[in-house]
């Protein structure tokens, strides 16, 4: 069973990046949200917490909000803001934050492998969170929030990076809570041994 594989991502064009990213959508209230996304309708909040653009006290799980986030999302790939990559690749992605620097690897992972435990699961979820978020997946037909997973050491994995990150990255931004991020595309997936899931 394939643990991870390349996919075709949607990126925001870089130019626009820094408008269009912004925090997990649940991190903060809907309040929150719409106050950070007002004036900006590149802001992903309107996708990741759409109710911002309903009338106040709408349900956040009423169906309307989720067809809020599919018409919202659709309109930034209509508008050319998301772009889609005609190939499959890996991605890497770095966050910078002060002195502390982390990059990980980008990519579609089995969730056939995190039902049968190949992939450990690292918490127990609320089942309403978990339906809200099928909710969000199946409606707009995208993943639009990372899990982040870790894994054992690769040392091949680790050169592969070390030489893509030090070219310049395809996407660069810091956010407004001083965040630096930084994308690269990884290019066609390079051959490499299989991790081994763990035991």
């Amino acid at each position: 069973m394939v643990l991870i594989q390349p996919f075709a991502a949607l990126r925001p064009r870089p130019e626009l990046a820094a408008r269009i990213c912004e925090l997990p959508y649940d991190v903060m209230s809907s309040e929150e949200a719409r106050a950070i996304a007002g004036g900006n309708p590149l802001s992903f909040l309107h996708v990741s917490k759409p109710e911002i653009d309903l009338p106040l006290g709408t349900d956040p799980h009423a169906d309307e909000v989720y067809a809020m986030g599919r018409e919202n999302f659709q309109r930034l790939i209509a508008n050319g803001s998301l772009v889609r990559d005609a190939a499959p690749a890996y991605y890497l992605y770095r966050q910078v934050m002060g002195a502390h620097s982390q990059t990980g690897l980008v990519a579609a992972a089995s969730c056939e492998a995190y039902l049968h435990n190949l992939i450990k699961k690292h918490e127990l979820t609320r089942p309403d969170k978990e339906d809200d978020r099928v909710r969000h997946i199946e409606t707009l037909n995208a993943q639009t929030g990372p899990a982040f997973l870790i894994y054992p050491a690769v040392p091949r994995l680790d050169e592969l990076v070390t030489a893509r990150t030090r070219q310049t990255p395809e996407a660069d931004m810091v956010a407004p809570d001083g965040v630096r991020h930084q994308a690269w595309r990884g290019g066609a997936p390079p051959p490499m041994a299989p991790i081994d899931p763990p035991v």
